[in-house]
């Protein structure tokens, strides 16, 4: 997508100084006043073929290395060319004429379709509802998506209710014309989506409320071009703490992307084996898998960089949260399976196997966000490392008995210790099987022993635990799929306990 680009003409430079020159109007400055200089802004660049691509930057971004390309939310590039990465572009800035690498994930199609504007977000009904009801959102504050369908559009506003004095979030839906244009109610119609937004922006006019503030976009990770990177390019900042592979750190690369640094014990695994496996991780993407940026891995110790999650892991997160008075309610706790799960759904539908599922692999953000990590570090660990230390690197009591047995892992198995996490999950972080060890579990859970329901700290429902057993079913053929527990805990108190109040 290559093409010359239109300079843009000189600027021009108004100057009045102290009775010797003339004003732009032509009026004569004040004897012995003299104006300061003032630049016009630059001239917008034309782009450089009538059918460029035109994008509109979503968010700021800071270049990150020196190919990079900056740029602000607003400003407007014209794509030279998309490359074999989807992740990156070349492009052009319309203002400044730079040219240089954009991350394409922080940029938009620069036209009037909905998709191009702020107030639009790519979410369903669930996770609307979960963002615009965030602290610091006030009523009227909305966004556009689409239907469950995806055949029409659906605007979701935040109001407040005033009889039960608590937030609560309407959906509209957006209906299209046979001729063109949109309509909320057929009282009033529009010729574009963006003629709505402002209309119910200047006045509610049968909405809950006036459109008042676009719900904020949590900002994309920007992924680097290369998986190997330096490691004079890191810089450790404080130790968040430490586990079975190895010490992990908060840390910042070329001093301006914040992550998670996991160093790994030397010995731990083959750098060659693992670069192979990391390139594969660093290609698996969804929003509740935590991202793997980069590796150094050329020389030990290696360093694995990550998305950074605020609350660390899940299992500390559970525990602390029991003895708060804030603590989560079951609500909470049946959101972050639910989480847990659509991250691994994608990996069951990407063909690959974590290997070792549980609470101390799972990283919390902000607003109880969860999402899985170390997907596929537990193959590469060393027989030698496994077999040595059975009872602290192979974590028997979340490992399902062919996986045990026979090292026979599947996403089957992985569907087992989804089943232990649950008992974690409900029980805040409690050890499973307790007061049995790792050769007592695994000889008692092959005779058929299941773990009772637990009861405390707070109620566990039937439902739950009925779901628990059938990810410990022996059969692995008879085990749920991923798909399925997604489903089961994303609606679960609206198909599986309506009646629940808590």
């Amino acid at each position: 997508m290559g093409g010359c680009i239109k300079k843009p003409e000189p600027q021009t430079v108004i100057e009045v100084n102290g009775g010797n020159g003339t004003t732009i109007d032509g009026m004569q400055p004040q004897s012995g006043i003299t104006s300061p200089r003032r630049d016009l802004p630059p001239v917008p660049i034309v782009p450089s073929r009538p059918d460029a691509l035109i994008v509109r930057a979503l968010y700021d971004f800071d270049a990150i290395t020196e190919e990079d390309l900056s740029f602000q939310k607003g400003d407007r590039l014209e794509v030279e060319e998309t490359g074999q990465s989807c992740d990156w572009w070349v492009a052009v800035h319309l203002t400044n004429n730079k040219k240089g690498y954009i991350p394409s994930n922080y940029v938009t199609k620069d036209d009037n379709s909905p998709q191009a504007q702020d107030w639009w977000q790519d979410l369903d009904r669930k996770e609307s509802d979960k963002q615009l009801l965030l602290p610091g959102n006030d009523p009227g504050t909305f966004l556009v998506r689409y239907s469950g369908d995806k055949q029409s559009y659906v605007l979701s506003v935040r109001d407040y209710d005033s009889k039960n004095h608590d937030a609560s979030v309407k959906h509209y839906r957006i209906r299209t014309l046979d001729r063109g244009g949109f309509f909320i109610s057929p009282r009033r119609t529009f010729n574009d989506m963006i003629e709505l937004i402002n209309k119910y922006s200047q006045q509610a006019d049968g909405l809950c409320c006036r459109l008042v503030k676009v719900c904020p976009k949590e900002r994309p990770l920007v992924h680097f071009r290369e998986i190997e990177v330096s490691r004079e390019s890191v810089k450790l900042l404080s130790k968040l703490g430490h586990g079975c592979f190895g010490e992990v750190w908060q840390g910042k690369w070329k001093n301006s992307v914040d992550c998670a640094v996991k160093m790994l014990k030397t010995g731990t695994m083959s750098p060659e084996a693992f670069l192979g496996e990391a390139r594969i991780m660093h290609k698996l993407r969804h929003r509740k898998l935590v991202q793997l940026i980069a590796v150094c891995s050329t020389t030990e110790p290696i360093y694995i960089i990550t998305e950074l999650m605020c609350n660390g892991a899940l299992l500390d997160y559970l525990r602390k949260n029991e003895c708060s008075s804030s603590r989560l309610t079951l609500k909470n706790l049946v959101e972050i399976a639910a989480q847990v799960s659509e991250g691994m759904a994608y990996l069951e539908n990407s063909n690959f196997v974590h290997r070792d599922l549980r609470a101390a692999n799972i990283l919390v953000g902000s607003n109880n966000t969860v999402k899985v990590a170390d997907f596929g570090l537990a193959r590469l660990i060393s027989d030698e490392i496994y077999e040595a230390h059975e009872n602290t690197k192979f974590p028997i009591k979340w490992t399902a008995p062919e996986a045990a047995f026979e090292r026979k892992f599947s996403i089957k198995s992985d569907v087992w210790s989804f089943g232990v996490l649950l008992y974690e999950i409900i029980t805040f972080g409690r050890v499973p099987y307790p007061g049995m060890t790792g050769n007592e579990v695994l000889h008692k859970v092959d005779r058929g022993y299941r773990m009772p329901k637990p009861n405390s700290p707070i109620e566990c429902p039937d439902s739950y635990y009925e779901v628990m057993m059938l990810c410990w079913n022996q059969n692995i053929d008879a085990r749920p799929t991923f798909a399925y527990l997604h489903s089961f805990f994303d609606d679960y108190f609206i198909s599986v306990e309506p009646n629940y109040v808590g």
